[in-house]
């Protein structure tokens, strides 16, 4: 793996480890319509907390850069909570998705690594709502790979697009 010789390094020496206090994950909330992510603000838990939607544009992978997704609030206009990467870059994994109110409804749905570029996520069938999370890591410079489980209403179908 190669780490960017401009980051800060924190560790130890130590077999066992070492502690690390008074750390805080950085939120990012309330942001419109649309967000494009930072290099910099890999680590971030981003929150779709907008009923009408929100597309957050994922940065140029570098290996290693992790971005989780967190519903606070379910989605209920026409827009979709997307999550979309840079282009260039693909997605690759999988995650699940279901109806709480039907026992057998879940499902889960895959990303090729190669022509998934998009994850667009509504109220229904796809999963946009409260409670999903999505996970995403740069596993190389082309690729993110995204884990997560999502609530939705009804049969789910995947959410993975080519655009």
């Amino acid at each position: 793996m190669a780490i960017s010789s401009s980051l800060e390094r924190v560790n130890t020496t130590r077999a066992s480890g070492s502690i690390l206090t008074g750390a805080h994950r950085q939120v990012i909330q309330s942001v419109g319509a649309s967000r494009t992510l930072l290099p910099a603000e890999s680590g971030s838990l981003c929150m779709f907390d907008v009923a009408t939607g929100i597309v957050y544009t994922l940065p140029s992978a570098v290996e290693g850069m992790e971005f989780e997704f967190g519903y606070s609030v379910s989605r209920t206009s026409t827009n979709a909570y997307k999550i979309l990467t840079a282009t260039g870059d693909f997605l690759l994994g999988a995650y699940m998705a279901g109806d709480p109110a039907i026992a057998t409804s879940g499902d889960v749905f895959t990303a090729d690594g190669s022509t998934h570029v998009a994850l667009t996520l509504d109220a229904d069938t796809e999963g946009g709502v409260i409670g999903g999370l999505i996970r995403v890591v740069a596993i190389n410079a082309t690729q993110w790979y995204i884990t997560g489980m999502v609530v939705g209403t009804g049969t789910m179908t995947t959410g993975f697009a080519t655009s």
